[in-house]
Parts: C-alpha cells; sequence; structure tokens
C-alpha cells in the first residue's frame, strides 16, 4: 500500500514529535515534507529526522495528500489564506492541530467545502503519551478519519468527538490538564519538604506515585472511585488527608476551573474566528 506525502506547516515542538512517531510508526522519511520560514528550524528538523523541507507552504502543499497545520492560533488565517488556492486545487486532508481555532472559520478561510479534521492534542505530545480529541467535518470520509487518526495515534491516545462544541470542554480537561497537574504535584513536593523530607526525595516520590497512579487507572476497567477507596484504610493515613481534601473544597474549585478554562475557550474561537 502507497504510503500518503504527508506536509507538516511549521517545524516547532509539535511538529517535531509527530515526525517522530510518524517515523517510528513505520512512515518513510521521504514522504514527510515540513515547511518553515526559520532556516535554523528547517535545518535541525533534516538533520534530526532525514525529512524533506522547505521554505515555501505552497511549494510544500502542493505535494501533500495529508497537509498538517501545525502553527500559532494567532498566525493560522494568514498561513490558510496564502494556502486556499492550492487546497482547493489539490484537495488534500486538512489536519488542523491549531489551539482554539474552529472549524467553520478555517474551512471559510481555505475556500470552503474541505476535508477538514481539527484536534485539540495536549502538551504530553511531545513525549509521546499525549491525549488528542479529533473532530470531522462532513467531508471527511472514513478512511480520512483514519487517516487523521493514525496520524495523530503516532503521539499517545486518540478519541472522536461528533460535536465540535465539545472541543472546549477538551480544551479546558485535557488541553489544560497537564498544567492542573504539574501545580498538584507542585504542592505536594513543597508540602512534603516543609515537612522534612530532601528536596531530591520529595521530588521523585512525587512524579513517581503521578506515574503510578495513572498507570493503575489506565490499566483497570474499575471506576476512579473503587481504586481510590483501596488506598483509602477507614480510619488510616490516607483518609484523614483525603478529608481534608474535601472539606476544603477541592472537587468544586476543579469543576469551577475547568468551568473557567472552557468558558476562555470559547472567548478565544470568537476572537479568533473574527475576520
Amino acid at each position: 500500500m502507497t504510503q500518503p506525502i504527508i506536509v507538516i506547516i511549521g517545524g516547532g515542538n509539535m511538529a517535531r514529535s509527530l515526525l517522530g512517531g510518524l517515523i517510528a510508526d513505520g512512515l518513510d522519511p521521504a514522504h514527510l515534507w515540513v515547511a518553515d520560514p526559520g532556516e535554523d528550524q528547517r535545518q535541525a528538523v533534516q538533520a534530526r529526522f532525514g525529512v524533506r523541507t522547505t521554505s515555501s507552504n505552497e511549494e510544500a502543499a502542493r505535494l501533500a495528500d495529508i497537509l498538517v497545520l501545525a502553527v500559532k492560533p494567532q498566525i493560522l488565517r494568514e498561513v490558510a489564506l496564502e494556502l486556499a488556492v492550492v487546497v482547493q486545487d489539490r484537495q488534500p486532508l486538512v489536519v488542523s492541530i491549531a489551539a482554539g481555532i474552529r472549524s467553520i472559520d478555517l474551512d471559510r478561510w481555505l475556500g470552503g467545502g474541505v476535508a477538514l479534521v481539527r484536534t485539540m492534542p495536549n502538551t504530553p505530545a511531545l513525549v509521546q503519551t499525549g491525549a488528542t480529541a479529533l473532530y470531522a467535518r462532513p467531508e471527511v470520509n472514513l478512511g480520512q478519519r483514519s487517516q487523521a487518526e493514525s496520524v495523530m495515534r503516532a503521539v499517545g491516545l486518540t478519541l472522536w468527538v461528533e460535536e465540535e462544541s465539545l472541543m472546549d470542554s477538551v480544551t479546558a480537561l485535557s488541553g489544560s490538564g497537564p498544567a492542573y497537574f504539574f501545580l498538584v504535584m507542585e504542592a505536594l513536593e513543597r508540602a512534603a519538604v516543609a515537612q522534612g523530607l530532601p528536596e531530591p526525595i520529595s521530588r521523585l516520590l512525587t512524579l513517581q506515585t503521578a506515574l503510578g497512579a495513572a498507570k493503575m487507572a489506565m490499566e483497570s476497567e474499575e471506576d476512579l472511585s473503587i481504586l481510590r477507596s483501596r488506598v483509602t484504610s477507614r480510619g488510616g493515613t490516607t483518609e484523614r488527608a483525603i478529608e481534608v481534601l474535601k472539606d476544603g473544597g477541592l472537587e468544586g474549585l476543579f469543576a469551577m476551573a475547568l468551568d473557567a478554562a472552557q468558558a476562555r475557550s470559547e472567548e478565544l474561537a470568537n476572537i479568533l474566528g473574527e475576520d
């Protein structure tokens, strides 16, 4: 089966993560192109991955079976308008990883009627452990959905949402989520240091405990509350700590935090989608 030509517009961290994952999955580097205006960026990508590079977005897009838009949301409109004629002529599958840009706006900038998949990866994709939600516009067929999923699965878990409005909730949960866990880990580490544990020990125990808890949850089919209850012996230390967290309103704080992030995601989409 012939491998598709995948063109990535933008050579930043997410693009490099995708390149590494795709090549590890067996895609021939000769089928990968990266377009970026920075010469240093292009040379670094070419040296590391052996892919082809160019400074011209249009030149690369004319070759694309799959066109991945991996530029900052603030410049996506400009890039899309530049590529509209090529996209209308070539009709590639377009995969956007730009946060906050609604597919209806990107489709309009690209000339309309585009086979377009909007995705929301998170930063752990940089170490191939990301979580990516995908939304497909009606023009995307089943084969193209499979292609888009294969591209994003190169950097971690993928799942589909059938209503684009849910992408704001995805942004609030998994897009912003790594920062929530970093904050919790920071707080645990500092509390342990305050009790007298050396900082290197506190940090390592915090990180390994977070990793272990996540791994246990990923490998279990049971509800998180069940897993938590098994660690929480009646009358023990964990129960006492959980009581403090609940009495302090932790669950309500997280609900408020996600509501705030979701609202901000909607606001930014409105701003970025303006003509």
